[in-house]
């Protein structure tokens, strides 16, 4: 590809994408299947727009999947980490173990070789990272039950294919004939270890294992604080991608998975002061090559040999995620999953991985598996991922409303025994505030937070914090909501927020709630279900910034803080007033447009029109520096 072809297929898929995940967004159906269906239009068996090249940009695009895992491993700190490593190993371990013995014991039944049987079931066990956790992500569930399942599996999985690597190779006795065929042997990409003996292999992948952690603990730091001095973001940037292309490339030549190597380095740069700056510059790229990667899967879809025998792929399919679905739903149960989110889990990994086409590829040409049965199951396994979103979309809209949420919290709720006059729902950057001021004027309150690292950084730190989610009212009159006057909802979650106004006004009319809100869209919502206390969180710094940008422009203390006080006045006055018209878009503009000029004329009035000398106390130095410190009430 060279020149004018090279911009051409560059527009195509920049295009496709453009057009087709808009679309789907606004259809409800997710990024991640407007991206399927754009290679779908744009493949050989739609527009032809793209031909064979597709697999050669798949595996330019795979790259992508290296990247989330780099992302994935910066949110991750190491202790967090080892928290996981019971769901890691035992839930992640059992799906592989028992989805491969139950898919290789069909294909025995169907008549094939135990030992191609066997490559088939533990090619076909790995599910797709790139469009569970990108799925999961988009529509905020990764923090959920579910979530943090399937995230535990789909890590262990992306481990369980090193030692797939290795141990395909010995079962190509499957087929003497094959093993010694036209291509075989092909796939042996030169590695570092090539030839050396077991324990010199092992050693070389250990050393490289501590190399990543030695590097990313001890040398990264200098490396980016030097780098950082520079101030040329470009720079930084081209050091992020040279990090994560460096390590990927390190551990391909030591044969194992760029993906494992590049969220270990990941896992180990969780706690560095850069970690932001690097999601920062590596999140562009990896959300690009991610999309191209889906539609490539999609552009790969062979219509013609589903159309050829459509029965047998399709049924294959069919096989595949129910039996996927099965394991992963009866291991959800036996692991304690709530049912919401055991169906969550289960619809989720029911189908195959992006690994599988590189898998099913290398056994091909090992002759491992005949090449006509790779094609088949090549085709199943990206049919399966195209069908993935439309499954979990099935899952949110006709199943979950059905059996509601019920969500199994991490751990059981913390025994409240406290009788406070008010209870605190969240305890973080926002609420401990409030408590802590409370506390300070001798009024004590009941803390309640579903965070449990929050709770137990607190507890650490002497504060009396209880783990359990105050939209359960049995919790709420375990904390004593039936004796408290004061409901503060201080945590940063909307729908969380909505479902605790409503959970309390039902269980505890006398409670009054003071409610944190986002936005004026939040604010809105919050005056619907009736919440007459809102606040909104940036609302008061921002006129403790605006007072003191008036007063280091030359206006007097008190002209700034009567100002401040004005503007927020009238500004409540209008979310109070727009809120009522908002769902009217010409109506609500309108009236929006008359407020902020009579907001505005009303201010300029009473800057020309007061007698400041009367207010010149104000002015003192104490004075002055006392009430740049208050926020407006």
């Amino acid at each position: 590809m060279h020149g004018e072809q090279f911009f051409f297929q560059a527009v195509v898929y920049l295009g496709a994408a453009v057009v087709a995940v808009p679309v789907a967004k606004r259809l409800g159906f997710g990024s991640v299947l407007g991206y399927l269906i754009a290679g779908i239009v744009i493949g050989p068996f739609g527009l032809a727009l793209v031909g064979t090249e597709g697999q050669d940009v798949m595996h330019f695009a795979e790259f992508g999947v290296v990247m989330m895992l780099f992302l994935i491993g910066l949110e991750l700190q190491p202790t967090l980490l080892w928290r996981l490593r019971g769901p890691i190993l035992g839930l992640g371990g059992l799906q592989v173990t028992i989805t491969t013995a139950a898919l290789a014991g069909l294909g025995v039944a169907f008549g094939l070789p135990w030992q191609m049987a066997l490559a088939c079931g533990m090619i076909l066990a790995l599910s797709s990272t790139a469009i569970v956790l990108q799925t999961l992500n988009e529509k905020g569930l990764m923090k959920t039950d579910g979530g943090q399942g399937s995230f535990a599996v789909l890590l262990f999985q992306d481990i369980a294919v090193i030692p797939m690597l290795a141990l395909l190779p010995l079962l190509a006795t499957a087929g003497g004939e094959l093993a010694h065929g036209p291509g075989a042997g092909e796939s042996h990409g030169t590695t570092w270890v090539e030839g050396l003996p077991a324990w010199a292999q092992t050693l070389a992948v250990l050393g490289v294992v501590v190399a990543i952690v030695v590097v990313g603990r001890y040398l990264t730091r200098p490396v980016f604080r030097f780098i950082a001095r520079t101030r040329l973001r470009e720079t930084f940037t081209a050091a992020a991608l040279l990090l994560v292309i460096g390590i990927a490339l390190l551990m391909t030549r030591v044969g194992l998975s760029p993906a494992l190597g590049t969220f270990l380095a990941g896992v180990v740069l969780a706690n560095s002061e850069y970690r932001h700056e690097l999601e920062t510059n590596i999140e562009p790229f990896k959300g690009l090559l991610l999309g191209l990667f889906f539609i490539a899967v999609g552009a790969s879809i062979d219509f013609n040999l589903i159309a050829s025998k459509p029965s047998e792929v399709l049924g294959l399919v069919a096989l595949l995620i129910v039996v996927k679905f099965v394991v992963l739903f009866v291991l959800g149960r036996v692991f304690k999953m709530g049912l919401d989110q055991n169906l969550l889990f289960a619809f989720g990994l029911a189908q195959g991985g992006e690994f599988a086409f590189v898998l099913f590829s290398f056994a091909s040409q090992n002759g491992i598996i005949h090449p006509e049965i790779t094609d088949t199951l090549v085709a199943v396994v990206a049919l399966s991922m195209a069908l993935t979103p439309l499954v979990m979309l099935f899952n949110a809209k006709v199943l979950q409303p059905r059996v509601g949420t019920r969500e199994g919290l991490t751990r059981k709720p913390d025994a409240v025994d406290q009788d406070n006059p008010v209870i605190i729902a969240g305890f973080g950057r926002f609420g401990h505030i409030v408590g802590r001021l409370l506390l300070a004027n001798g009024v004590s309150s009941t803390v309640l937070d579903v965070d449990s690292d929050q709770v137990e950084l607190l507890r650490s730190l002497g504060l009396k914090v209880f783990y359990g989610d105050a939209s359960r009212p049995d919790l709420l009159t375990a904390a004593g909501a039936a004796r408290a006057k004061l409901l503060v909802l201080a945590i940063d979650d909307p729908e969380r927020t909505l479902s605790i106004v409503h959970s309390a006004k039902k269980h505890f009319p006398e409670l009054t709630i003071l409610a944190r809100a986002r936005g004026r869209a939040n604010a809105y919502d919050l005056m619907d279900a009736g919440v007459d206390h809102i606040y909104r969180e940036t609302l008061d710094s921002s006129l403790r910034v605006g007072i003191d940008s008036m007063r280091l422009l030359g206006f007097r203390s008190h002209q700034a803080y009567r100002a401040a006080r004005k503007f927020r006045r009238l500004d409540e006055d209008s979310v109070k007033e727009l809120g009522s018209m908002r769902h009217d878009r010409r109506a609500y503009i309108n009236r929006a447009r008359e407020m902020i000029r009579d907001l505005e004329s009303v201010l300029r009035a009473d800057l020309t029109g007061v007698d400041h000398q009367l207010d010149s106390a104000w002015d003192t130095d104490s004075i002055r520096g006392e009430s740049s410190d208050r926020a407006p009430d």
